[in-house]
């Protein structure tokens, strides 16, 4: 008798504790946040959630990896991890290779990518660098797809300028007089020259041509079998983008955290600019535009660009590319 009243109590409780877990997970999931290159200001919003406890409030406990971004691609696409950051044009080169990635929130809502030149060599204008030395970090990414980009609304191409892949190091070979004009990320290097006292002209692929920067990607696999999950995700994701836009000084101090040498800097007010110009990034130019909206018009852009750059198969279909279905 004593043992089946304890049996029945066992099975009550163990049906108690499934309900609870069905409505409202118990246990935390864990993974790895792969975000690309290393600790900076610009990645406040991820280091704001995990501090401010977002990613906490959703059951998720995450660990951010800051490796490379074709590794971020290749594992998401495998479901070997569920979540990762990268660009627009990652997506779709992964997609056209078969990975089946799919984009699920904006998070620089304007490309981030431009060219910058000193102010004494008079480049305003993408005409103003026919036959010039401009550098490139590499010949692939953002940034190269972002000058391509520039390069094909003008009606030119990479014949009309002195290409030249000069690596990240555009600061200094600009300063030195050895190329004319220099791709870059708008958040970042000119900032670093107006700090060093120049005053520049910067030519923004945003002004001109809409495509689509760094967001939260996920894969189809995890969005069919696990909506909620990626729901969660999407909601931690942008309360940190959220907090970040309306608390710089203090996204600032939580960056101190996670980015080495920052607290000690002695270029702390560059860093702060960094950010700032950063979070004017983050925030679309329409006010009517839901945070972490990504547009269809961008990415038909984007894909048209990689077309004709042979990046994409001709007959490539971007369906299943990108979603908003999962902004709060």
């Amino acid at each position: 008798m004593i043992y089946k009243t304890i049996k029945k109590l066992l099975s009550v409780l163990l049906t108690v504790l499934f309900l609870m877990i069905g409505s409202n997970p118990v246990f935390a999931e864990e993974f790895s946040l792969p975000v690309g290159f290393v600790p900076n200001v610009q990645f406040a919003p991820l280091y704001v959630a995990l501090e401010n406890g977002y990613f906490a409030g959703e059951n998720l406990k995450i660990t951010l990896d800051h490796s490379l971004e074709t590794d971020t691609v290749a594992l998401v696409g495998a479901n070997k991890i569920p979540f990762g950051i990268c660009s627009g044009e990652q997506v779709l080169l992964a997609r056209n290779q078969g990975l089946p990635l799919t984009y699920i929130a904006e998070w620089y809502e304007q490309y981030p990518v431009g060219i910058v030149s000193l102010k004494e060599a008079g480049i305003t204008s993408m005409q103003d660098l026919r036959g010039k030395k401009v550098g490139v970090p590499v010949l692939s990414g953002a940034s190269y797809i972002g000058l391509e980009a520039l390069l094909q609304q003008s009606n030119m191409t990479d014949a009309d300028i002195q290409l030249e892949t000069v690596g990240y190091t555009q600061v200094e070979l600009l300063i030195s007089g050895k190329i004319d004009a220099a791709v870059i990320y708008i958040a970042n290097e000119p900032e670093q020259l107006k700090a060093l006292g120049y005053e520049i002209n910067l030519i923004r692929v945003a002004d001109t041509v809409p495509m689509v920067s760094n967001g939260l990607i996920t894969n189809e696999k995890t969005i069919r079998e696990n909506p909620e999950l990626v729901r969660r995700m999407t909601r931690a994701f942008l309360k940190g983008i959220q907090w970040t836009r309306q608390n710089p000084d203090q996204a600032y101090e939580i960056c101190k955290k996670y980015v080495d040498n920052l607290a000690n800097a002695e270029n702390q007010e560059l860093q702060k600019q960094i950010l700032i110009q950063s979070i004017a990034l983050y925030q679309s130019p329409s006010s009517e535009t839901p945070l972490g909206t990504t547009d269809a018009a961008a990415w038909e852009k984007m894909v048209e660009v990689m077309k004709q750059m042979k990046l994409l198969k001709p007959d490539f279909d971007m369906s299943g590319s990108f979603t908003n279905e999962f902004l709060p």
